[in-house]
């Protein structure tokens, strides 16, 4: 199988972006454009890449690695942030990411499977396990903002203390996950519908595979260098709030790599194995990747990060995560579920959009 002739034309951005970094430094906006532009089929082939490796592997360890490695984008761009002291725009693309996978990613599968069969059919134990997941990836997110907003002055000092020991918590909790999914009860996240092998589609060499991710994570990497530089000034000129360009437009270029894999799992009828890309990548950002960034605040960035979001931030993942654990509990979906996960990520980055740039929380 290879990538749609669409994403391989993009490639011509990476050679764009670099010229124009080079010569033009001062083209902001255009140098963000084709950054994004880069990134979407560099990431797209490191997904694709994952897809080999994870061929001759269960549905669940398949969509770990994907969402693993779909998410070496966005951690990339986070550290980069994280670094220049970018906090805000570090905690937006989380939660873009996070509502990004269940809302985008799920909806676009969900939609595109379902046109093809009429229903799609996925293990509802390990859907509602991956949703209760969420559901302590939420709580762990909005207790720090309550704390934030609550607590007063006194309970600024404290917060950075508080979001390095819930980051442990999270961590550990997300370790003991895998576990349960990877060994203990993995047949909680086998699939219950026979897959058809394909022909002439033989999984790459292993080895074909890994250069290939080395190739594409380091593309990412330098182009989302380039890509944070230029964030802020692009969003400026094209009237877009930094939490609007964290929370939409980086979250869905880091998100490529799931979008491609899981429409084209889902149209294949491996609902599991999509399910396991998008909502294991969301449990993913928000139990492992937000508490990593956290810990290497202390290592990186001009001071620790907490993890104390936005309300708006808070609120949307909270209903983000609601709406897909309703309609992953029954183990089953259709074109009109996955149009309405679509609809509640339209209406969240039409409020983004409108919702105005913050400012900085005292004491940050």
């Amino acid at each position: 199988m290879k990538l749609k002739p669409s994403l391989d034309w993009l490639l011509v951005c990476v050679p764009v972006t670099l010229w124009l970094h080079f010569t033009k430094p001062d083209s902001h906006t255009a140098i963000f454009i084709t950054a994004c532009l880069a990134i979407v089929p560099l990431a797209g082939w490191l997904g694709h890449a994952t897809e080999h490796l994870a061929a001759r592997t269960s549905e669940a360890v398949g969509g770990l690695l994907n969402a693993t490695f779909g998410n070496a984008a966005e951690l990339i761009i986070a550290l980069i942030a994280l670094k220049n002291g970018m906090h805000e725009v570090v905690k937006a693309s989380l939660t873009g990411s996070i509502i990004g996978n269940v809302l985008l990613v799920l909806g676009a599968a969900c939609l595109a499977g379902g046109l093809k069969h009429k229903i799609l059919r996925f293990n509802a134990a390990g859907a509602r396990a991956q949703a209760s997941m969420m559901l302590l990836a939420a709580i762990a997110l909005i207790l720090p903002a309550a704390f934030h907003y609550l607590g007063g002055a006194a309970a600024i000092s404290r917060e950075a203390d508080l979001s390095l020991e819930i980051a442990v918590v999270l961590i550990a909790i997300y370790a003991a996950s895998l576990v349960f999914s990877l060994r203990t009860h993995k047949q909680m996240f086998e699939s219950p519908v026979e897959v058809e092998e394909e022909e002439g589609h033989a999984p790459w060499p292993a080895t074909r595979a890994l250069v290939t991710l080395a190739v594409s994570t380091a593309l990412i990497a330098w182009v989302s260098e380039v890509l944070v530089g230029s964030v802020e000034h692009a969003a400026k000129a094209l009237g877009m709030t930094s939490v609007f360009v964290g929370v939409i437009v980086v979250a869905i270029v880091g998100n490529a790599a799931e979008h491609s894999t899981a429409i084209v799992v889902a149209m294949k009828n491996r609902m599991d194995l999509a399910m396991g890309i998008a909502m294991g990548s969301s449990m993913q950002i928000a139990l492992f990747v937000a508490p990593v960034l956290v810990i290497a605040s202390y290592f990186l960035g001009p001071k620790p990060m907490d993890l104390v979001f936005t309300p708006a931030e808070v609120t949307a993942v909270a209903l983000s995560i609601a709406i897909t654990s309703q309609i992953s509990g029954d183990g089953e979906s259709n074109w009109l579920e996955g149009l309405q996960l679509l609809a509640v990520y339209v209406i969240l980055g039409i409020v983004f959009y409108f919702l105005p740039e913050a400012h900085p929380q005292a004491g940050h």
